[in-house]
């Protein structure tokens, strides 16, 4: 075998390692609360957002959805939780099974019939500036990190000059 195929399976094998792991830490773990009000949690992390200059992430998924651990997970990885806790307010909108709180879904334009996890992006003042349509994130699992730290700089709120 050469010295390619070694690194190529090493890869390999680490990357199965890291799934494997990430799917083990994401059993039993509760993000989405399916007695939460969206309604409401929305509505007070807008007053949080106005008050700390930050904008506001819907993220629509179900405890039983892997990709929806894997985002919550890399959410609070370095360097994604500094951006998170310094630019976002963050609420979990739980979805059930596609019937829970598909209204606030469709107020933001997210369509769930391709998949969660789903991210709206909201100014301090409700304005959506952003919705995944396509599903970006559904396979989250298969993901590296480093594409949430880029959707975070990407949506963080612009320094004043």
């Amino acid at each position: 075998m050469n010295r390619t195929q070694n690194q190529i399976r090493t890869f390999a094998l680490v990357a199965v390692l890291t799934l494997v792991t990430l799917a083990a830490r994401a059993q039993g773990r509760i993000i989405y609360s399916d007695t939460a009000d969206a309604h409401h949690d929305i509505a007070q992390a807008l007053v949080t957002a106005q008050h700390e200059h930050k904008r506001v992430i819907l993220d629509f998924g179900g405890n039983w959805c892997i990709d929806c651990q894997v985002l919550d997970i890399y959410f609070h990885q370095p360097p994604n939780l500094e951006l998170l806790e310094n630019n976002f307010v963050l609420v979990h909108v739980d979805i059930g099974h596609y019937d829970r709180n598909t209204d606030v879904a469709a107020k933001y334009g997210i369509p769930l019939e391709h998949g969660v996890p789903k991210l709206a992006v909201l100014d301090a003042h409700g304005k959506l500036l952003y919705g995944q349509v396509k599903g970006e994130f559904k396979s989250m699992s298969k993901m590296a990190p480093d594409s949430v730290t880029e959707f975070l700089n990407q949506w963080k709120p612009k320094q004043k000059a």
